[in-house]
């Protein structure tokens, strides 16, 4: 497929974006009709493009671009199994996961139902052991915590939704990723080994920062319940069962992970085991559920109301055409916090790619930088920058409207989420429509105003709503990368920085530098070691 910018559709919509270029949102936004227009809802999760700087006309000829990129051809081809991941010849089919049997997903023609229906019964069974008390530590002490061992998306995912189902109703999770030993020490100096249960996530087993964090628990357990309690309180996720068998654990507690689940689409995984042990399995399946049901929506509804396809045009007109490099992700709700961090990677790591599929260098800008911060925190600390910075950012504000205990306010005296929603529906608004200079305001209080923003309310925050919004996010990415024409399901630019530091281990260690290091490097090194009482690199030992 050639380019996007050498299409005709891509050029019309240049003319139009030119055309329009001295239309205000606040004009815009004074067109109730065209508010109505760019309003979406599906099963709880409304969607609501109407403070971009778009048209009826800009979204028919953003539609025509998706057709003309062969969208519905990939959707397809994304659903069938087939190896849309084509530098690694992988399907993509982290849909199957939350699946129903009906559904038939197959990769290369073997179909992956089964595997998936029986890991889930497998998960479903632990946590049932452990939340009964009839899967015990060594000592024949319940389990109280569960402490999750990954990094990327074997952490981001389940510390996430850990994160927004809010107080665990079962074990109380912890996560461990940073191979400092800070992170992992600070959790372990507040649990019981006789109480602990470790989740080590690594497809490969081989994750140099999971290993060095996984060793440590396993010393640190040891001394207090022998070598043996390895066994009881240990679980891995990984396709290397001899790796995670030589570690010391038990056949029984280790759980597949397949080569078609890509790390930042695996939460719906066994990953997610965190997540069924601190809420029970009736809340991930509820998760499950909801990620299905976008799923069906993304497969089954004609572009003009497919709610993952319109968000990803709206991102496509901001980027390429407003030419905005930043995206804000604002959630006004706490639990929410660790959501910005986990679109990072989904975003970046998915379509931060300037290689295209056929091996070119890209004609247009990818992904944008993704940040954010929870609600009214971010207002007090880069709100400053999106109202009246010299760089135009975009945003998606994200809130629920009812709070963890329902449409009442009993439980919130203070009117807590009474003072939230007014921040999440102001915000936008001021975002947009700005404040020009007047009798009596001066020019730093003015606002410029026409800063594109796309709103999603959830009727409430649960793991079914939950569910529905991050399969929105991930076919969003999809469907990104199409028009793009990159691969969305690799991540080759995550492994230089790994394989050169693989070398220096051994050099801070007291071993000698690698070859090649330019002067810099070098030079640091060499200060780390002196500043740590070492010897020069290449010095003998």
């Amino acid at each position: 497929m050639p380019p996007p910018k050498r299409s005709p559709i891509w050029q019309a919509l240049a003319a139009h974006h030119r055309a329009a270029r001295g239309s205000h949102l606040r004009d815009l936004l004074a067109d109730a009709k065209r508010t109505r227009a760019l309003t979406f809802s599906r099963d709880g999760l409304h969607l609501d493009l109407s403070k971009n700087r778009m048209t009826a006309e800009t979204v028919d000829l953003l539609l025509a671009l998706a057709r003309e990129r062969e969208v519905e051809d990939r959707r397809r081809a994304l659903f069938a199994g087939e190896a849309v991941n084509e530098t690694e010849g992988r399907a993509a089919l982290h849909m199957a996961l939350r699946a129903q049997a009906k559904d038939g997903f197959k990769t290369q023609g073997t179909a992956v139902g089964r595997a998936v229906a029986d890991t889930l019964a497998r998960m479903a069974t632990l946590t049932r052991e452990i939340g009964t008390g009839q899967r015990r530590g060594a000592t024949g002490k319940r389990f109280t915590d569960v402490v999750n061992i990954g990094i990327g998306g074997s952490d981001l995912g389940p510390r996430m939704v850990c994160g927004a189902l809010g107080p665990a109703r079962h074990l109380t999770p912890h996560f461990v990723a940073n191979v400092d030993a800070a992170d992992i020490q600070d959790v372990l100096a507040r649990l019981d080994p006789a109480t602990t249960l470790f989740v080590v996530s690594s497809k490969t087993f081989t994750t140099q920062e999971t290993l060095a964090n996984a060793e440590t628990a396993k010393r640190w357990l040891t001394p207090a319940l022998g070598k043996r309690a390895v066994a009881a309180h240990f679980v891995a996720v990984t396709r290397n069962i001899d790796g995670a068998t030589g570690f010391g654990l038990a056949d029984d507690n280790l759980f597949p992970i397949w080569d078609w689940v890509g790390g930042r689409y695996s939460v719906w995984s066994a990953i997610g085991l965190p997540v069924a042990l601190a809420y029970g399995m009736p809340a991930f399946r509820a998760l499950l559920k909801g990620a299905r049901a976008m799923d069906r929506h993304f497969l089954d509804t004609p572009l003009e109301k497919n709610l993952p396809v319109l968000l990803a045009m709206a991102g496509i007109w901001n980027r390429n055409f407003e030419g905005i490099a930043g995206h804000a992700v604002l959630p006004y709700d706490q639990r929410l916090d660790d959501l910005p961090i986990y679109l990072q990677q989904l975003e970046m790591e998915s379509n931060g790619k300037s290689i295209d599929r056929n091996g070119q260098p890209v004609a247009q800008a990818t992904a944008p930088v993704i940040f954010g911060q929870a609600g009214t925190i971010g207002q007090h600390a880069f709100y400053q920058l999106l109202h009246q910075g010299t760089d135009k950012i975009s945003s998606d504000f994200i809130a629920a409207a009812q709070g963890p205990d329902g449409p009442g306010t009993a439980k919130d005296g203070g009117g807590h989420r009474d003072k939230l929603l007014a921040n999440f529906l102001a915000q936008p608004a001021a975002l947009a429509l700005g404040r020009d200079a007047g009798p009596g305001v001066p020019p730093h209080k003015t606002f410029p105003g026409n800063r594109p923003s796309t709103t999603i309310l959830l009727d409430r925050l649960d793991p079914y709503h939950l569910g529905m919004l991050l399969a929105l996010y991930e076919h969003k990415v999809f469907v990104q990368g199409v028009i793009w024409n990159v691969n969305s399901f690799d991540q080759f630019g995550v492994e230089l920085g790994k394989e050169l530091a693989t070398p220096l281990v051994g050099a801070l260690a007291g071993g000698t530098a690698p070859r090649g290091l330019d002067p810099s490097t070098k030079a640091l090194l060499t200060r780390v070691r002196k500043l740590r009482g070492g010897k020069k690199p290449g010095a003998k030992r």
